[in-house]
């Protein structure tokens, strides 16, 4: 308690001495203006956008028979993306985070300086990896990326029940996003990723429609998609920085192999409020089966979301029950946070963020999971508790 106490102090005394600057962002997204490329000189045609998050995170479990482990880490997120316009309709995008390449995370453990020789601008410098490097080519309401790139599917209140906040895929995706409509498609490989070392390529085939209905007091969303994997039947883990070889993030593994392919089909609500009690609600739930597993193959998640952290003094509240069994989805690409990463679980998150200024936010995440046996390898469930405090600045 003492050290969460003193850490939320550290946090504060971070975000009331950063300046002001824009609003933050969940990733780097893409940069636009209207004015007319020839319009503009050299210098205009780049835009930059980015954020640096400072974290204390502590993580507990408590094993079956009694034991324990736990961890406390200090921790930061550098990311910085820029779009450089070419012509009204083509843009070169180019990211970079920390993390590792870390599919899943940008996050950077603070090393104790008697345990690392290099300085710290080397050691800034060595974590930062490119997490996009594509080709733009907007028209009309539609977007193609080639190249890597965060991915482009909608998410009900930012659920990660599928995808993790930090992926990039590697390939070529499309959408399509007027007022009521969403249409998104890909083809990408994981192999070409910076950290993947599968003994097999794999190929992900990707499509997913949103549909939009406004109501009176209300929008609703409503959505589906397939994310087709092939290649991953039989293959080692697909990434160095985040499977362990044996357990595959919670997938059923065999002698280090995957023991299923994952071919999965995501369903999912959300209701959109602007208005409730001066406040702005939303209400969301998804599925996720994988239909090439046969047992332990279905998930879902629950939430809801009151207040938004837009101008200072905003605050927003969210809360989210996960269940997700161990071959539901593929655990390599969802949210990495929540059971430590992964499938095989279920429990409860509760994440605040508050705007303090203009360009500064404090928020704080609560994990209240429970991991299954087999994700662990244990005789029994093991019981998860995880903690993270956030200063943020954006620029």
């Amino acid at each position: 308690m003492n050290k969460i106490v003193l850490s939320t102090l550290m946090l504060t005394t971070l975000a009331i001495a950063e300046s002001d600057i824009d609003h933050p962002i969940e990733r780097i997204e893409e940069v636009k203006d209207s004015t007319n490329v020839h319009e503009k000189n050299i210098i205009d045609r780049f835009h930059f956008k980015g954020d640096l998050r400072i974290r204390y995170e502590s993580k507990e479990y408590y094993y079956f028979d009694g034991s324990e482990k736990k961890q406390y880490l200090g921790r930061y997120r550098l990311r910085l993306g820029s779009h450089v316009d070419i012509t009204d309709h083509l843009q070169v995008e180019v990211g970079m985070r920390s993390g590792n390449a870390n599919p899943t995370s940008g996050n950077q453990t603070f090393v104790e300086a008697n345990k690392d020789t290099r300085g710290i601008s080397e050691y800034f410098v060595d974590s930062m990896r490119f997490n996009a490097v594509a080709i733009d080519y907007t028209f009309g309401n539609s977007i193609l990326k080639v190249g890597r790139a965060p991915y482009m599917m909608y998410r009900p209140i930012k659920s990660q029940l599928v995808w993790d906040n930090d992926i990039s895929l590697d390939g070529i995706n499309y959408q399509y996003n007027d007022d009521s409509n969403i249409i998104t498609l890909g083809m990408n490989q994981t192999s070409l990723a910076e950290a993947s070392v599968s003994k097999n390529d794999v190929n992900l085939v990707l499509a997913q429609y949103v549909r939009t209905t406004k109501l009176e007091s209300a929008k609703l969303n409503l959505g589906a998609g397939l994310y087709y994997y092939d290649g991953v039947k039989g293959n080692t883990p697909l990434y160095n920085s985040n499977s362990n070889g044996t357990s595959g993030m919670g997938n059923t593994m065999v002698s280090g192999l995957f023991a299923n392919d994952y071919h999965i089909v995501e369903a999912f609500s959300e209701l959109k409020f602007k208005d409730v009690l001066g406040l702005p609600f939303a209400l969301a739930a998804g599925v996720v089966y994988n239909t090439a597993a046969t047992e332990k193959n279905f998930g879902y998640d629950v939430a809801f979301q009151i207040g938004k952290a837009k101008e200072v003094t905003d605050w927003q509240l969210k809360y989210s029950y996960t269940d997700l069994q161990e071959d539901a989805t593929l655990g390599a690409h969802s949210d990495s946070d929540n059971f430590g990463g992964g499938t095989a679980s279920k429990g409860h998150a509760i994440r605040t963020k508050y705007k303090f200024g203009k360009n500064t936010y404090l928020a704080g995440t609560w994990f209240y999971n429970t991991r299954y046996a087999s994700k662990d390898g244990e005789a029994a469930d093991t019981d998860y508790e995880r903690v993270q405090l956030d200063a943020i600045i954006t620029f």
